[in-house]
């Protein structure tokens, strides 16, 4: 039954500010807040990795917990449950000084957003598809880099007032906590059943489905060193702390219309094409943050992370969908375990590296690198499509 397209439109709205809290904020807040985590307490660079790759692994165990049957019927619920936890662990952050408190706690709210991502998408994106407004996706998925942008204008402000780190926590967890109230008042039901139980079948064995799994995972190492660190190498610049917030701010705000851009681009370029090319802009704003001096390097990296980051994630999902249409959950449950690898790995190589070498240089050459074998991976699995 369809459902009216005012009702579906409330439901991606919903859906943009539940994402901009659990991901936006609960994941990505981390990084304004980092440096002064760093100064504050000495944390080192590998521990400052340590305490990223921590929430990347608890995304990653949340979502696999996520795809199991036990929450059928009670998605809503659990997905209040998800987004009430990350709002008080994200508190909980600004109450400690301890790195294995951070450790246990990130952990645990990257479990939590994985549950805000998985069942909260699970629910707008089958009122959107029921009242075949699938346009809407986009405006969902753009609430990752409305709730940057949010955070970080919360951080200037922050740093206006000449606050510490501990009052970021807090203050974001404030902005969660209200984004709670307007997802349990907005989105008054669960899934709309789509009546199939059929067992998927086993993924073809294809070399460009090898090939795109292979490059996910490339791809959450090499992005995920700049979108750790990137503040922090602003600090090492000494540009200021304003400036430091607007940097984030900028990504966020470029985020936010980056897969409407990006599925413009595919339909006439292809799914992989365009992935490449996502890859290859996204390696120049990594190394432009580390060799380019002043402001210059840093802003043009924000722009180039916030216009690449989620649209190649949506990319890398719809091209494997298509490769194996048959098993849609197996496909992203794979491509879900590669980029989660790498994410999880990349901040944890990135902090040591850059401990040992005494900067962000080596690390962000690296996650460069890494970032065009992941574009060349994905041209080479167009050959095989």
């Amino acid at each position: 039954m369809k459902i009216a397209a005012a009702s579906s439109f409330r439901f991606a709205l919903a859906g943009m500010v539940g994402m901009a809290a659990a991901m936006g904020i609960g994941r990505f807040i981390y990084t304004p807040i980092l440096p002064g985590m760093m100064e504050g307490l000495h944390l080192s660079a590998a521990d400052a990795g340590l305490i990223a790759s921590a929430n990347y692994l608890g995304y990653l165990v949340g979502a696999y917990a996520a795809a199991g049957g036990w929450a059928h019927g009670r998605e809503r619920a659990v997905m209040l449950a998800g987004l009430a936890a990350s709002t008080v662990l994200g508190a909980a952050m600004g109450l400690t000084g301890e790195l294995a408190a951070f450790l246990v706690i990130r952990f645990a709210a990257g479990v939590a957003s994985a549950f805000v991502m998985v069942f909260l998408t699970a629910i707008v994106f089958s009122h959107l598809q029921s009242a075949g407004r699938g346009g809407l996706q986009a405006l969902h998925f753009g609430g990752v880099g409305f709730g940057i942008a949010l955070s970080s204008l919360l951080m200037a402000i922050l740093v206006d007032w000449h606050a510490d780190w501990q009052a970021g926590w807090l203050w974001s967890a404030g902005l969660s906590a209200v984004a709670f109230a307007i997802v349990a008042l907005t989105v008054d039901s669960g899934p709309l059943g789509n009546g199939t139980t059929d067992r998927e079948p086993r993924l073809p064995k294809s070399p460009a489905l090898a090939r795109m799994i292979l490059s996910y995972g490339l791809f959450g190492f090499g992005y995920v060193v700049t979108a750790t660190f990137l503040v922090a190498i602003v600090r090492t610049g000494g540009a200021g702390r304003v400036f430091e917030a607007v940097v984030w701010m900028v990504a966020g705000i470029v985020a936010f219309p980056s897969i409407w851009l990006w599925q413009t681009v595919a339909a006439r370029t292809g799914f992989y094409a365009a992935y490449a090319a996502a890859c290859l802009i996204e390696a120049v704003g990594v190394v432009a943050s580390v060799t380019l001096g002043g402001i210059l390097g840093p802003l043009l990296a924000s722009v180039l992370l916030g216009v690449t980051f989620m649209a190649v994630v949506a990319l890398g999902l719809q091209a494997t969908r298509q490769l194996a249409p048959a098993a849609p959950r197996r496909v992203v449950a794979l491509m879900t375990t590669s980029f989660g690898v790498g994410q999880i790995v990349g901040p944890f190589v990135a902090g040591v590296l850059a401990e040992r070498s005494g900067s962000f240089v080596l690390p962000s050459l690296l996650a460069a690198v890494v970032l065009v074998a992941s574009g060349l991976c994905a041209w080479g699995a167009r050959r095989h499509a």
